[in-house]
């Protein structure tokens, strides 16, 4: 089930924060430009089932923690969590989608122009077979080459048996993801967003009710089964609603049964978006890399840190999971400016909310890791080591909230890029060489320091090298426009922290600290004049109307 398209009658437009909106003529309702409000209503469906698969994966952390705490069987079987992790970035989050959703538009956009055949069938019918083909060698491949691959990724686990037979179960999830992922894509080109946002709920569903259903027989090694039934759930959501989508006779056009020719992607294209994937999730190697020669619990306690901190990057990716498909069907019918304007719109918004939540993680981070972690086998000592690690990995979250939404513009043409590989690849040697320096002196805190050095470099890059390369963003006042949420953030976070420390208890002093971060940044921001504000509370104030206008009916 998808959400309803836009209205021929709403055809309005996407408007940047620097300059008037510019307006489209209306076509038919599969093809029209996306109105505001589709794109409120497909961001909240999509930012809701993201925040519940958020907090799901905490449970399912929590679940962790609890059953198994923070030592050589977290170790190992995080170890093995890399494969998920790697795969859902190359094949959910962002290589696969970045190849895809353009290819899609392109091909919708040929559909809507009265190309012969259906050139979305003929894309799919170029594509998915022989995907699904690499897919399975690879994860088949992984699966035999388990022990070197566990060697090489941490060589001083103390337990690397039991990281192989979990990097076993986990490589079946190369298979799955990708299904998920090309599924999720064709499905977003399309404009249907409740079955892709969906797919970490099932995930996450599968691998808790492993844990506890298989936990005491199998240990750690559950999770890792519940990863692999997790990955094929995430197929099963999309099903339904892709085969629907593929399923519909062409509507339009001329020689509509007119065979295409079934074109597989570009090589140059594929090569390009997986390296940038695969070099930005590499940052999770060279931390495990250098975290397994220290002492045990310290890749969990950076594990821990990572995915709380994460929290607000994920959910202020959510616009940009929405509007990339609307960004790349502009190009694809040769609208630049449509294009830059929602570029820039979307920096602001996403770099308000992630400074936001950049402010409440640093503010309060003991206070969140006691209340979601310190239980059973998760010690106090354990927070503390946690929740410090987090505050320092926090501060590269901008750069890796900037870096998702600028990589999404230089590949929404559908053509390759090489610009972004290189400028992660200068972040990855910016990691290593501060990973390498600092984990002498300040152990897993350096690794987290690290990361946030090279993420914002490759940032920093990718913003430079926009106006040349990608949709030509106005860079000067897009920086000028992210200084002000900025200034908030800072101050935000020591008024938060300050009051934060006063309540004796976890649960206190997260509301404490979380409001009063809430409410100077905000305050803050409004006095700064921080554009992407105001659509935001617009945006509140609306759905809080409508919620309150459902519940009186």
């Amino acid at each position: 089930m998808g959400l309803p398209t836009a209205r021929p009658a709403e055809a309005a437009t996407v408007a940047g924060p620097f300059r008037p909106p510019v307006s489209l003529p209306a076509g038919p309702a599969e093809h029209a430009p996306p109105t505001r409000r589709f794109l409120a209503q497909a961001t909240l469906v999509t930012a809701s089932l993201s925040m519940a698969a958020a907090l799901l994966g905490l449970v399912r952390d929590q679940s962790l923690a609890r059953l198994f705490g923070a030592g050589r069987d977290t170790d190992a079987f995080l170890v093995a969590w890399t494969v998920p992790e790697f795969a859902a970035t190359l094949l959910i989050e962002d290589g696969l989608a970045f190849a895809l959703i353009p290819a899609f538009s392109r091909a919708l956009a040929r559909r809507a122009q009265g190309a012969p055949g259906d050139p979305v069938r003929s894309l799919v019918a170029g594509t998915l077979p022989r995907l699904a083909l690499g897919f399975t060698a690879v994860g088949a491949l992984l699966a035999v080459a388990a022990p070197q691959f566990v060697a090489v990724l941490a060589p001083g686990l103390p337990d690397p048996a039991l990281a192989v037979d979990c990097t076993r179960l986990t490589a079946t999830c190369v298979l799955s993801f990708g299904l998920a992922g090309y599924s999720s894509a064709a499905l977003r080109a399309h404009r249907r967003f409740l079955a892709p946002a969906a797919i970490y709920l099932a995930y996450n569903v599968g691998i808790i009710t492993a844990m506890y259903a298989l936990g005491g027989r199998w240990g750690v090694r559950s999770a890792a089964f519940g990863v692999a039934a997790g990955g094929c759930l995430m197929v099963l959501v999309q099903l339904p609603a892709l085969v629907r989508q593929l399923g519909r006779r062409r509507t339009g056009g001329t020689a509509a049964g007119a065979a295409a020719v079934a074109r597989p992607l570009a090589v140059p294209l594929l090569a390009t978006v997986l390296l940038f994937a695969l070099c930005r999730q590499s940052q999770v190697l060279i931390e495990r890399f250098l975290a397994s020669e220290l002492p045990a619990g310290a890749i969990s306690h950076l594990n821990y840190a990572q995915k709380v901190a994460q929290i607000p990057m994920t959910l202020s990716m959510m616009l940009c999971t929405v509007t990339f498909p609307v960004v790349a069907r502009a190009l694809a019918d040769g609208d630049t400016e449509r294009a830059r304007d929602r570029v820039e719109r979307d920096l602001a918004l996403a770099g308000s909310l992630v400074l936001l939540g950049t402010a409440a993680v640093v503010a309060c981070a003991p206070q969140l890791i006691g209340l979601l972690f310190q239980r059973g086998a998760f010690t106090a000592q354990d927070t503390a080591a946690t929740a410090g690690v987090m505050r320092v990995y926090a501060l590269g979250l901008l750069g890796q909230t900037l870096t998702g939404v600028l990589v999404r513009s230089y590949f929404s043409a559908g053509r390759a890029a090489w610009y972004p590989v290189a400028a992660m690849a200068a972040g990855i040697v910016a990691t290593s060489w501060t990973g390498a320096w600092t984990l002498g002196p300040w152990g897993v805190t350096g690794i987290a320091a690290a990361n946030a050095t090279g993420i914002t470099l490759t940032a920093v890059l990718l913003l430079a090298g926009m106006r040349r390369r990608s949709v030509p963003i106005r860079t000067g006042p897009v920086l000028r426009e992210l200084s002000r949420p900025l200034r908030a953030a800072a101050v935000a976070t020591v008024a938060g922290g300050f009051v934060g420390s006063i309540p004796a208890g976890p649960l206190a002093g997260l509301a404490a600290g979380g409001a009063t971060v809430t409410v100077v940044f905000v305050l803050l921001g409004w006095a700064l004049g921080a554009q992407g504000f105001a659509p935001a509370l617009r945006s509140v104030r609306t759905l809080t109307r409508k919620l309150a206008h459902a519940v009186l009916r």
